[in-house]
């Protein structure tokens, strides 16, 4: 699937909760089923700065597509963490590069998350887009 697909899939579920009660539920569901990363991974180098909690994020490069494994030490902030792999995981480092993250405003998680998990989800989107950018300079040369 393209990351657009999977973000009209992801669009879609959101759309079938009726409040962000069942929404929240649903996101912490997520994050229960999270693959989760190595523990030789969770070290300070991929801890992702800006978050309220501990989030680690480690990407690598198989064939040409780019894998993500996270941990994060809050259910909901795990959830969300959750999302965004799903989208981006699997997928080419170009693709990710060029992506929008449009879906995130239309299931409204941004605006339902608190000022500091709002800037968590910015700082989660924009170290995929590093492991993206590095892979993408690296196939490049």
């Amino acid at each position: 699937m393209t990351i657009k697909e999977i973000q009209n899939e992801i669009v879609d579920e959101f759309s079938m909760f009726d409040d962000w009660m069942q929404r929240y539920e649903y996101i912490i569901e997520l994050g229960k089923n999270l693959p989760l990363i190595k523990e030789e991974y969770k070290t300070e180098e991929n801890l992702i700065k800006g978050c309220q909690s501990k989030v680690w994020l480690q990407g690598e490069q198989n064939d040409d597509k780019v894998i993500f494994t996270a941990d994060s030490d809050a259910i909901l902030t795990k959830g969300i963490i959750a999302i965004l792999i799903r989208t981006f995981s699997n997928q080419k480092a170009e693709d990710i590069l060029k992506a929008d993250v449009d879906f995130i405003d239309e299931i409204g998680l941004k605006e339902h998350l608190s000022a500091t998990r709002a800037n968590g989800l910015v700082s989660m989107i924009k170290n995929i887009k590093m492991y993206a950018l590095a892979f993408d300079s690296k196939n490049k040369n």
